[in-house]
Formats: structure tokens, C-alpha cells, sequence
């Protein structure tokens, strides 16, 4: 005797093109043909569980967590090819981005993809120093995901140093409290977390 295993549906969230389009960059996500250019355009599709046309099509689907959860748009290495040759001048990079808002707001970010704890690493470096402080983001990003490549990035991270190009201390901007306040009311106004 065979078991089928049929998978439950998900609910259909009718406002989620409204979210998406209210993220600048995104408005144009309405005027999508399918037509699968941005797909075929881009060199990491293979990777995303949904490529880029049909991350749009779950948009207007409503398919909200299903999206979010997923590994798409983390892997959306901002090429801009899919933009460059969209016949109806959507932004389908501005789209994967405001999609990667989404995720990380809700917390929906998956755990296949090191890229939303990069984005951490990196906002919290440049809030604390008023720049990027390599080093320490580094460490911070490795330490939360993966320790071991640490260890096999420390000959990148000599080389660096040997040739001056990465500091072992961070140098802070003079206006750091200036930049920290501007970034807290983005946040604020953006409603992240």
C-alpha cells in the first residue's frame, strides 16, 4: 500500500502586492507580462527555490510566507540583468530587495541562506563605527553562522593585513551619533524591528 503524501494549501494573502508595491522600487511589479526574461537573464536562478518570474507570480498570488520563508531573493546577486532587459522596465532587483526587507521586518528569513546575518553584521558595524569596520563584521558574521570558515578565511585575512588593507582596530567616524540617529529613524519609520 502507497501513502500520497499531499501537501496542505497555503493561505492567500490579498494585500501582499499592495505591501510590495509600496516599497520604492517596486511599484511596477503590477505590470509584469511573464514573459520570464528576468529568469533567463539571471546567472543565479538555479539556486532560488522560486526564480525571479515566479517570485513575482506569488506576489500576486498573495503567497506572502511561503515567499519569505523561502531562499529566493537572498540569492539575487544584483546584477541588475534582469532590469536591464525587462521589456516593461519593472525592477525586479528592487523588487528581491524589498522582498528581502519583508523577511527580515517579519522574520521570516530562511536558515539556507547566510545572507540576512551579513546584513546584520554589516548594519550593526557601520552604526557602531560610522563605517564598515571589515574585520569585526567578519568575525561577527562568522562567529553566527559558521566558525569553521573563519579559520579557512585566515589566510585571506593575512594577506590583507600584511598588505595594510584590512585594520585590526576600527576607525569611527567623527559623526557617528549623527549617522546612528539618522539610521534609527529610518528605522523607525520603516517599522523594522
Amino acid at each position: 500500500m502507497s501513502v500520497i503524501m499531499v501537501k496542505a494549501p497555503v493561505a492567500a494573502d490579498v494585500n501582499f502586492i499592495d505591501e510590495v508595491c509600496s516599497i520604492p522600487g517596486s511599484e511596477a511589479i503590477r505590470s509584469c507580462i511573464q514573459c520570464g526574461v528576468c529568469s533567463g537573464s539571471c546567472p543565479t536562478a538555479n539556486r532560488w527555490d522560486y526564480p525571479p518570474r515566479q517570485v513575482i507570480a506569488m506576489v500576486w498570488a498573495g503567497l506572502r510566507e511561503e515567499l519569505l520563508s523561502s531562499n529566493s531573493m537572498w540569492f539575487c546577486a544584483s546584477c541588475y540583468l534582469c532590469t536591464v532587459r525587462c521589456p516593461r522596465d519593472i525592477k525586479p532587483t528592487d523588487i528581491m530587495h524589498a522582498l528581502e526587507f519583508l523577511a527580515i521586518r517579519d522574520g521570516l528569513s530562511t536558515k539556507r541562506s547566510r545572507t540576512p546575518d551579513m546584513y546584520k553584521a554589516f548594519a550593526d558595524s557601520v552604526r557602531a563605527n560610522g563605517r564598515v569596520y571589515e574585520l569585526g563584521m567578519m568575525l561577527k558574521l562568522f562567529l553566527k553562522t559558521n566558525p569553521f570558515v573563519a579559520i579557512k578565511m585566515a589566510p585571506v585575512g593575512l594577506s590583507l593585513f600584511l598588505h595594510k588593507r584590512m585594520p585590526l582596530r576600527s576607525s569611527k567616524i567623527k559623526a557617528r551619533g549623527e549617522l546612528k540617529a539618522i539610521l534609527d529613524k529610518v528605522k523607525v519609520m520603516r517599522g523594522a524591528q
